[in-house]
């Protein structure tokens, strides 16, 4: 059994001060005041004092990180997601941008190869971003890899077969024939990379996408008389929100627009990070593409952004720079949002009994002090 004694536990629905919890193997057994909830006989103890306990950090996004790129090797998913912790993330989908689908098959028969052994970050299936995209915003897709909507290229894709989230262009010959069948199979589908109208993006809700993928980057601007995807996707309440936040992809003032708009029950902080997150600056990959990187953005010759550098944790701190939002407010969008948004918020998401003990604790100034996962300190700084 693992106790954390004396600390502020922060799940999106409470608060508790000198608080305490008790996990046993994976789950969380007890929670609350200290005095309600003794410590057992023979129990670890993690004192957490002037510490913050959250729910583990879900990311939604993320390319690859600390030198490899799932599309160019997927094999190096595991290797990634051993590192996560460091910035409190407990699981994630581990996302293969527009390549051939043999590529894809063979991430999703990685996912099922868990090492020995292994203590890291969960990947709970893939984000397949791609390649169902329209070309006129491919941003750092490879054009030749781009192809039309065809259900028999997606007879593969499940939760079953590890594919949890599908980001296509709704406005494609044939694409709400892929949103209803990938709805239907339990993936959640995702407008992005697209030209789509208004009328497109609601139909594309309307067939099943519950997701935009990096509102405002690589879609039409929102414009007062064709509000486009950004405008349908801010309107919709049926929709969840991804949004990078560094900063850089959408501007500070924005991400306060935003916030005021979604609030934290729609809105989905994610990453979008690349291989050189967690690494120096350099020349790196996104897929078979050459990024050249320094110390704030990552980017194409031609100077498009491709993906980031930023870790999820620092996302958050930056919402709460860029909204005055306290950590409480902002600490949805990396856990019980895209929890929901996935259909496993009975096991992710918030700290509470019975729940996975994927679990954060964090210093006043939010860094990562220690991550669990799974009831075991897989980090500790």
């Amino acid at each position: 059994m693992l106790y954390i004694q004396n600390t502020t536990i922060l799940s999106p629905q409470q608060r508790i001060n000198n608080g305490a919890v008790l996990i046993d193997g994976e789950r969380i057994a007890a929670m609350g005041t200290a005095e309600n909830v003794p410590c057992p006989p023979g129990a670890q103890v993690i004192p957490a004092q002037e510490m913050t306990l959250a729910p583990g950090f879900i990311e939604l996004q993320l390319n690859g990180g600390f030198g490899h790129d799932f599309t160019a090797d997927p094999s190096t998913i595991w290797q990634v997601a051993d590192q996560l912790p460091r910035y409190g993330v407990t699981a994630f989908l581990p996302t293969v941008i527009t390549s051939p689908l043999a590529n894809i098959a063979t991430a999703q028969k990685v996912l099922d190869n868990k090492p020995a052994g292994f203590a890291g970050a969960t990947p709970l299936g893939l984000h397949i971003e791609g390649p169902f995209l329209n070309p006129k915003k491919k941003g750092a897709h490879k054009k030749e890899y781009l192809r039309q909507p065809t259900l028999s290229a997606i007879e593969d894709w499940s939760p079953e077969r590890n594919v949890r989230l599908a980001t296509l262009a709704p406005e494609l010959p044939g694409a709400l024939d892929l949103i209803r069948a990938l709805t239907a199979r339990g993936v959640v589908v995702s407008s992005g990379h697209t030209m789509a109208t208004y009328e497109q993006a609601k139909a594309g809700f309307d067939a099943g996408t519950r997701y935009g993928t990096h509102l405002f980057n690589v879609m039409p601007p929102l414009h007062h008389r064709e509000p486009g995807l950004i405008g349908a996707l801010l309107s919709d309440q049926r929709l969840t929100v991804g949004l990078i936040n560094d900063g850089i992809h959408v501007h500070p003032a924005v991400v306060e627009t935003v916030w005021h708009v979604l609030s934290s029950r729609r809105l989905s902080l994610v990453t979008d990070a690349m291989a050189a997150m967690g690494m120096p600056a350099g020349k790196y990959v996104l897929g078979e593409l050459e990024v050249i990187v320094d110390e704030t953005s990552a980017r194409l010759k031609d100077g498009t952004l491709a993906g980031s550098i930023l870790t999820l944790d620092a996302a958050l701190r930056n919402l709460m720079a860029f909204t005055g939002c306290t950590f409480q407010d902002a600490l949805p969008t990396v856990t019980t949002t895209p929890a929901t948004l996935l259909g496993l918020c009975a096991e992710r998401g918030s700290v509470t009994p019975g729940m996975r003990a994927d679990l954060v604790l964090l210093s006043a100034d939010q860094q990562v002090i220690k991550t669990i996962v799974g009831g075991q300190v897989v980090y500790s700084k």
